[in-house]
């Protein structure tokens, strides 16, 4: 059993299992295609302009640059895409980030107040947009690059009324045996 199979309870079923929208790696594919295609001409132009040693030196500063740009603007982000999850199951909302430090973050659906999303042009162009969840006490959390955030919002929103409809189907007092007054 994978992830987020092993998070979940014994009788808790999963829903929705969602990484954030592939509009967050477009930066950092594009800074990778861009890196890669200056780092090639420079060390082109170092292979035809500059003999011995010294191309060999400016050929490790390139490809030493090259690693560092790479590795901090493109291979961080498309890490941190991987390893950030959104999961809905029938009894919470859970919300897991981090490779070496994690961070979660758990939300009951009997808890949640109100659940509201926001998108732009460009954002609905995508089918994507920022999830806002409301609890009982705290201040609303706020989810960006959700994909295909109406139907999460939908989907969530009739899982919260699903589990309110149980919670008060459960207390109602006919459930509960109580007397109502018309023993012989």
């Amino acid at each position: 059993m994978g992830y987020p199979e092993d998070a979940l309870a014994q009788d808790e079923e999963l829903i929705l299992h969602r990484h954030p929208h592939w509009k967050m790696l477009v930066v950092p594919a594009l800074t990778f295609v861009l890196a890669t295609a200056v780092a090639g001409f420079l060390l082109g132009v170092t292979q035809k302009q500059v003999d011995g040693t010294a191309r060999t030196v400016l050929s490790i500063v390139i490809g030493v640059a090259w690693f560092g740009v790479v590795a901090w603007r493109s291979v961080a982000p498309f890490t941190v895409w991987k390893f950030t999850h959104f999961i809905v199951t029938d009894r919470r909302v859970l919300i897991r980030q981090g490779v070496l430090t994690h961070t979660g973050i758990d939300i009951p659906m009997g808890r949640i107040s109100n659940v509201q999303f926001r998108h732009g042009p460009v954002d609905r162009l995508l089918k994507t947009g920022t999830l806002v969840i409301a609890s009982a006490s705290d201040d609303p959390l706020e989810f960006d690059d959700i994909p295909d955030v109406e139907h999460v919002h939908s989907l969530l929103y009739h899982q919260v009324f699903d589990s309110t409809q149980q919670q008060h189907e459960r207390n109602r007092p006919e459930d509960q045996g109580e007397d109502d007054g018309n023993a012989w």
